[in-house]
């Protein structure tokens, strides 16, 4: 039997015990950072490195469509969802992303987020306790809805938050935290659906050119307008990555208290290190661990198979943590960034590819952006650090800070 058709045992199982390990540790045993599995009943093959991010992002060799499982796509992404089309169809959903995501709108989703996260802290200071994880969330959620055009009244804040960080916290496990998952997503398709029908009777008036103005005229490759339900999914394709950079503000926070050395650079105002902080966290910190497609065609990569109609994985945790690339994966050391400019295909917290035609996140620069400004905020905000488990169990995807980085006597920022 030859080496495409050789028996594979399925690695499902080995995933859901060794999480974001999972791959990294096949790929220790593979010199050529290529490993052969099997996974969901599938064959699948993964990959790791500059150039297999850009074998990944070929069309010719992988496509998303039928890749997405059925129980990411009732959570995460949403059915029907610009992450599931590939070719013409792709192209024409991600349209409607890219001026809405651009980089000069940046600008504008940063103001209304740090206007939240600044009405917010003036709260804190009177609380004993603030778990920065939940309350990020609740600011997200305000400043990216007010960018939008999505109305939302203040007691609707942190019920949406709450829905907006189940749908990420519950894509990648079985038990309760993906059932969650799953009725969170269907509460708010089922009301952002009605929004959209509200706005194409005429009894809600957008702000012309929002987010919530675009995605309600959007069409259809052929034309059609998205069916509500549709819109819907893509709406909160713009709000529900935003609200995940929550996970990043807690990483951000746990690690200005166990580096606390990178906490003056920040409140000085340098914004060369800010980025660098930034994309430090991003790289540091476990969030995606792998990606995944189909096989168009059989591959072959640096040895190894797969099938057509096989899976096509990319080592996303694995790449951010490779020594070829980093040399110290492992240290925290933000410095990494100011040293040398960064390509495109070596840093894939978000993907890889070119947004403008792949399916790289074209939110990614609103992520950086943000954090960017969060942290720096976070760097000037006076609190302490009581006694809490900040550990973050690679086992947990997506992993977070045990506590949800818990602060108490919060002051007001330092000048």
């Amino acid at each position: 039997m030859d080496a495409l058709h050789r028996p594979v045992v399925d690695r499902s199982l080995s995933l859901l015990a060794e999480g974001y390990a999972w791959l990294p540790n096949r790929m220790r045993r593979s010199p050529d950072q290529v490993v052969r599995t099997r996974l969901m009943g599938r064959p699948a093959m993964a990959v790791r490195g500059p150039e297999a991010v850009r074998f990944f992002y070929d069309e010719r060799h992988v496509r998303r469509h039928g890749a997405v499982p059925g129980p990411v796509q009732s959570t995460l992404f949403g059915h029907g969802a610009v992450h599931t089309l590939d070719g013409d169809a792709h192209r024409a959903r991600k349209a409607l992303f890219l001026p809405l995501l651009h980089v000069d709108r940046i600008a504008g989703v940063v103001e209304h987020v740090t206007a939240a996260w600044d009405e917010a802290v003036s709260s804190w200071t009177g609380r004993p306790r603030v778990v920065l994880f939940d309350e990020a969330g609740v600011v997200l959620t305000r400043g990216i809805c007010r960018w939008a055009g999505i109305p939302l009244d203040d007691e609707e804040a942190e019920p949406m938050a709450r829905d907006l960080v189940a749908m990420v916290d519950g894509f990648a496990t079985p038990g309760p935290r993906h059932l969650r998952a799953r009725r969170a997503r269907a509460r708010q398709e089922a009301r952002l659906a009605r929004l959209v029908e509200d706005v194409r009777s005429g009894s809600v008036a957008p702000p012309p050119g929002s987010v919530l103005d675009q995605v309600s005229r959007h069409p259809h490759a052929t034309g059609e307008p998205l069916e509500p339900r549709t819109a819907a999914v893509e709406l909160l394709n713009v709000i529900r990555p935003t609200v995940a950079v929550c996970w990043f503000v807690a990483f951000a926070a746990h690690a200005l208290h166990r580096w606390p050395e990178n906490r003056e650079r920040l409140r000085a105002g340098e914004t060369a290190y800010a980025a660098a902080f930034t994309h430090e966290v991003r790289r540091f910190y476990p969030f995606a661990p792998f990606l995944g497609g189909r096989a168009v065609t059989d591959l072959s990569w640096r040895g190894e198979h797969v099938p057509a109609g096989g899976l096509v994985l990319l080592d996303v945790y694995g790449q951010n943590h490779d020594e070829k690339l980093w040399g110290d994966p492992y240290a925290f050391r933000p410095q990494r960034f100011l040293e040398r400019p960064v390509e495109r295909d070596e840093l894939i917290p978000q993907g890889g590819g070119d947004p403008r035609a792949g399916h790289r996140c074209p939110g990614e620069g609103v992520t950086v952006g943000l954090l960017e400004a969060l942290a720096t905020r976070l760097a000037r905000l006076e609190y302490t650090v009581p006694e809490q488990d900040l550990t973050i169990s690679l086992r947990r995807i997506p992993a977070r800070p045990r506590s949800g980085f818990t602060v108490t006597e919060v002051r007001p920022p330092a000048l």
